[in-house]
């Protein structure tokens, strides 16, 4: 009798639970749908200070810091000490560079553009202590070839003439420098010249206020940021960073400039199995040896960054040692594999639609790099879902939907943890509904929250 009554008072109610749910009731449904949603989003934003999947472990380098990533998507493939801020001496000048090039593409700023000099950048040029090619003063200089001196031959003086093109003085640009670090994501660098020397060196152009002694710090992770967004967006710079010879016209002379990356094909340290093609070198005492290499191999490229590396004397290798160490592990430790479109999939709770779930899918391919004996089964999927799309509750999303709908992004995992990335990137593509899901009519609602009494 018991039951009897709780359905006939069911019966009599159901009028108003219809009314109810009009305004928007069904309170299991949202309690069942709040579970699922949780279990989907949970983790969805991984904090680096968490261990993630296919974290490095059996290789360690005799350097400072180190990292080493994949150049389209940011994963981390190895790192080392990677969020510690150390001076990188001239491996600022990539940061100086993207800003130029920047500038370029914007119309701001032309290859064939003329510069003179200042007086001060002249005479910082001429330091024969420092790398360089001098410049004279009264001469103009392309910014071409301004480029060139500083990428190829890490002229301190030309990467300040290009400065002061962009700019029109030293610290105009380092403040631009430091306004673009934090549009990379990079909070933590401190800058103080263009080129990577101490402030002191910069000569009547050191930035004011802060201590002679001062030099730019940066991570392993922010280098490796920089170098991505560099070669994601001017990919030819390889064709610049792997010229192993050129000759600078000072006006008065011709200056040889032999690439300091010993690792271009042919150079002492090269390897034929890892085709280099850059990038950037930098040394300093407090710094020591520094490098920023890049690769492509089989069609996939990397960065890798090794900081800090011992610098005994200039015939010192151990930077480009270290780098073909990390190289060389990532290659034969990993293998890439492409997840096809529609791969991957996921199912998410619905809101008052006609059923109660629906399925997501990536819609592009990806690709992405996996320990040796890990397969693409292996790899599960988290959704990051729309805020607008949700219910008010944030727990489902809200009926109708429509077929192939963007509900948001899919982060791929291994073994439940997040694939690591740099600053601003993700290993992330786009979820779309696999079908259309029509709003549910006010009976099914009031159906379903009757069913769910028993």
């Amino acid at each position: 009798m018991h039951l009897m009554e709780r359905i006939q008072k069911v019966l009599i109610g159901l009028v108003t639970a219809v009314m109810v749910f009009a305004v928007g009731g069904a309170a299991a449904v949202q309690a069942a749908s709040s579970s699922a949603m949780t279990r989907t989003n949970s983790a969805t934003t991984a904090s680096s200070k968490t261990k993630t999947a296919q974290q490095t472990q059996g290789l360690h380098l005799d350097v400072k810091s180190a990292i080493a990533i994949d150049e389209k998507t940011g994963q981390i493939l190895y790192q080392q000490n990677a969020d510690q801020s150390v001076p990188v001496a001239s491996l600022s000048k990539l940061l100086t560079l993207y800003i130029v090039i920047q500038a370029i593409q914007d119309g701001k700023l032309s290859w064939n553009q003329m510069v003179k000099p200042s007086n001060n950048v002249c005479a910082v040029s001429q330091d024969t202590s420092l790398s360089n090619v001098p410049l004279e003063q009264g001469k103009q200089y392309s910014v071409k070839n301004l480029y060139q001196a500083t990428l190829i031959y890490s002229a301190n003086g030309a990467a300040m003439a290009l400065a002061q093109a962009v700019a029109g003085s030293q610290k105009k640009f380092v403040n631009m420098m430091r306004q673009e670090a934090k549009k990379l994501g990079i909070n933590d660098a401190q800058i103080y010249t263009c080129n990577g020397l101490t402030n002191k060196l910069m000569k009547s152009d050191a930035y004011p206020g802060v201590s002679p002694n001062a030099e730019n710090k940066f991570s392993a992770k922010d280098m490796a940021s920089i170098s991505m967004k560099l070669l994601q967006e001017y990919p030819e710079i390889v064709k610049t960073s792997s010229v192993k010879e050129m000759s600078f016209n000072t006006g008065n002379q011709q200056v040889q400039m032999k690439n300091w990356n010993w690792m271009l094909p042919g150079g002492q340290c090269s390897y034929t199995l890892l085709p280099v093609d850059g990038l950037k070198t930098g040394t300093s005492d407090a710094a020591g040896a520094c490098f920023v290499g890049t690769t492509n191999k089989d069609g996939h490229r990397i960065i890798t960054v090794v900081l800090g590396a011992s610098h005994k004397n200039d015939s010192d290798p151990a930077r480009f040692v270290q780098t073909q160490k990390l190289m060389s592990y990532i290659y034969h430790t990993y293998n890439y594999v492409i997840l096809k479109k529609g791969q991957k999939t996921a199912t998410l709770p619905v809101y008052h639609g006609k059923q109660v779930n629906v399925k997501v899918a990536n819609t592009s391919a990806e690709g992405l790099w996996l320990k040796k004996g890990t397969k693409a089964n292996n790899v599960a999927v988290k959704v990051n879902v729309k805020k607008s799309l949700l219910n008010k509750k944030g727990n489902a999303l809200a009926a109708p939907l429509s077929n192939h709908e963007t509900v948001g992004t899919m982060r791929f995992t291994v073994d439940g943890q997040n694939l690591e990335t740099v600053n601003g990137t993700k290993c992330a593509v786009n979820a779309q509904t696999t079908a259309a899901v029509k709003k549910a009519n006010i009976f099914e609602i009031a159906w379903r929250w009757v069913t769910n009494l028993f």
